[in-house]
């Protein structure tokens, strides 16, 4: 986690904005996972309550994880994602602040449990986080409440990433949830 995190902010050097297409590169553009915890690393950082933003990141994830479903080794985005921009200042903010988490989360993941994240597994996972994605643009009326949702992106790809099915389940725990405590709250 901790070296997605140093190639993001390696990415975004001498730029004032940096774009989705250049956090992909960053990241690489031939697996999924990276793609997932990048929508969510920015859905928990202050990035959640710039408008558009968790839109975009729904957007984002749908499209990589559509293409799971369809059975592609490759991802495609399309130009209208790749080219939104985020202030690199914002971004390094985030990133500053997921490092203790990264940190942390490093030393406890490594394969386990791999039925949870691997062939129905995966494409289960892949379904999760694409009701997720659907929901997202209503998580713009309440602000930083796509931080919930981001935070089952987050452990959704860092099972797909680490083949951590641990992960998986705590992913689920979250993505479960997070709508029940979100509703509750807005209830009253």
């Amino acid at each position: 986690m901790e070296q997605l995190l140093d190639r993001i902010k390696s990415g975004a050097q001498g730029r004032d904005f940096v774009s989705i297409g250049e956090m992909m590169d960053s990241v690489g553009r031939r697996t999924f996972g990276p793609m997932v915890l990048l929508a969510g690393i920015i859905l928990v950082t202050p990035l959640s309550g710039v408008p558009g933003i968790p839109t975009l990141m729904g957007m984002l994830t749908l499209l990589t994880l559509g293409q799971v479903l369809l059975g592609l080794k490759h991802f495609w985005l399309p130009k209208l994602i790749v080219r939104r921009k985020i202030p690199r200042q914002r971004l390094l903010k985030g990133l500053k602040w997921l490092r203790p988490f990264a940190r942390n989360i490093d030393r406890m993941t490594r394969a386990r449990f791999t039925l949870l994240v691997k062939g129905p597994g995966l494409y289960a996972m892949a379904l999760a986080c694409m009701v997720i994605s659907v929901v997202m643009p209503a998580t713009e009326v309440v602000p930083f409440s796509s931080s919930i949702a981001g935070l089952a992106l987050v452990a959704f790809g860092m099972a797909m990433i680490s083949r951590d099915g641990l992960l998986a389940l705590i992913a689920w725990g979250v993505s479960l949830t997070g709508p029940i405590m979100l509703l509750r709250n807005l209830g009253g």
